[in-house]
């Protein structure tokens, strides 16, 4: 095989529901505690129901298999959707059940004003899209020794897994999260990476998260289709959201069940007002751009569909004037990253593969090739390090959302992008002033 060459799918004799209860079986015999990850959606929804088939058919209850089902509510969700994690919390009486309602900071893609919003804000419990469901771990009897105010949702989601392992007492605990491969590329990496250092043994569908304490993606190879096929075959309950979706019709790929303001739901969030208009009238209120994001949604006005230059710029002032817009707090994370980027592609320089390096020496950006790069990391096809003369005010191949420039930096402030993970950075972490402030604020009663 030669160095560079995309290496195609293999399909094995067995199906995927075939090979999920494969993988279930190497799970629930090297661990003594299984944690569901469950949002509601589709995928976590059959995965819950697959798991209690599982574990039925093989009698793990006598072998004092411990099961525990994880939801984190985001407060503003569909009424269908609500009705189905009520069917589904408790609904097998062998499991434990974790209904988590706490003011946890999630990610905010369509506010200039806030990169972050808070679900159950106890600040502002008038304006909460819903209200706390009976039996729900709210802020009142919450007992989590590690949850703090404000604190981020990924941040909760990790140490609320290594906590319900320490509790459960057992040697080692396997979180199942119901992500496919079919829905995006870094969902595609996340179970098909090389690196072994973070695998439990050699299953490449599994990273470790803390000591003895694993994520599983055994549904990563399921398609679509899959998960509606096995629905159907089992008689399996799910959430009544998909007809609605379906009956609008909504593409299969944006059919999401998340956080309500989450920058990759921001296209579908003015399905609400023809869907619920009654719970759409509840978040208008609730985070600052809810409606602005509902109307231009997917257009040039929120950094889709082909943004143009206004006369009289270029991108660099573009990127001036916008900035210009900003609220401070909300320009100094801007500048932060911009900066960085700036320093890194000019006085550093960055990997890229060499094709595309090969499109750039045909334009007139002036940049210095420093051969390959010399770090342990193993490229899928070869790679060559760059430093731009000048940073790129844009850059002219069909690619360039792999190369660093002005326009970038445009486009990532119209996507309300404040972590920038369109310029290729990871995702940032809340701001640690407010944390500060609510943690100090609320401690006291925690």
């Amino acid at each position: 095989m030669k160095k560079g060459w995309i290496v195609a799918k293999v399909y094995q004799k067995e199906n995927v529901y075939e090979a999920f209860n494969q993988r279930l079986e190497y799970i629930f015999k090297h661990f003594e505690h299984i944690v569901v990850s469950f949002s509601g959606g589709k995928d976590s929804g059959v995965m819950l129901e697959l798991v209690h088939q599982y574990y039925e058919t093989h009698h793990l209850a006598e072998k004092q298999i411990k099961v525990s089902v994880f939801y984190l509510d985001y407060e503003g969700n569909y009424q269908q959707t609500k009705d189905y994690v009520h069917r589904c919390i408790g609904k097998f009486p062998n499991f434990d059940y974790y209904h988590v309602c706490l003011p946890v900071s999630a990610s905010c893609g369509i506010s200039m004003y806030q990169s972050t919003w808070l679900p159950w804000d106890p600040e502002h419990e008038e304006i909460w899209v819903s209200s706390i469901p009976k039996g729900a771990i709210s802020l009142e009897n919450q007992e989590f020794p590690f949850f703090e105010v404000g604190m981020s949702d990924y941040d909760f989601q990790s140490k609320f897994c290594q906590w319900v392992h320490q509790k459960s007492g057992a040697k080692r605990t396997a979180v199942l999260v119901g992500i496919r491969a079919q829905e995006s590329l870094n969902r595609y990496n996340a179970v098909t990476r090389k690196e072994t250092f973070s695998r439990f043994g050699t299953i490449p569908y599994s990273r470790r998260i803390a000591h003895n304490v694993f994520n599983f993606y055994p549904l990563y190879d399921w398609l679509f289709e899959d998960v509606w096929i096995a629905n159907k075959k089992f008689g399996f309950d799910y959430n009544h959201l998909y007809d609605l979706y379906l009956q609008a019709g909504v593409p299969f790929k944006s059919m999401r069940v998340a956080n309500p303001f989450h920058q990759c739901g921001v296209q579908s969030l003015k399905l609400y007002k023809a869907i619920e208009p009654e719970t759409w009238g509840k978040l208008v209120g609730r985070v600052n751009g809810a409606n602005f994001a509902s109307l231009y949604g997917g257009t040039s006005a929120m950094g889709y569909r082909g943004v143009t230059l206004p006369k009289g710029h270029n991108w660099e002032s573009y990127v001036d004037f916008l900035l210009m817009t900003l609220p401070p707090e909300t320009r100094k994370i801007y500048l932060k990253k911009f900066c960085s980027s700036i320093h890194y592609w000019t006085k550093k320089g960055g990997a890229l593969p060499t094709t595309i390096i090969d499109e750039l020496a045909k334009t007139s950006l002036q940049f210095e090739r420093l051969g390959a790069p010399k770090n342990n990391r193993k490229y899928k096809q070869d790679y060559e390090v760059i430093r731009f003369k000048a940073y790129p005010d844009d850059v002219p191949i069909q690619s360039f959302r792999l190369v660093p420039s002005y326009k970038r930096m445009c486009i990532t402030i119209l996507k309300n992008d404040t972590s920038c993970q369109y310029m290729g950075f990871g995702q940032t972490k809340d701001e640690l002033q407010k944390k500060q402030e609510a943690m100090e604020k609320w401690g006291a009663i925690l």
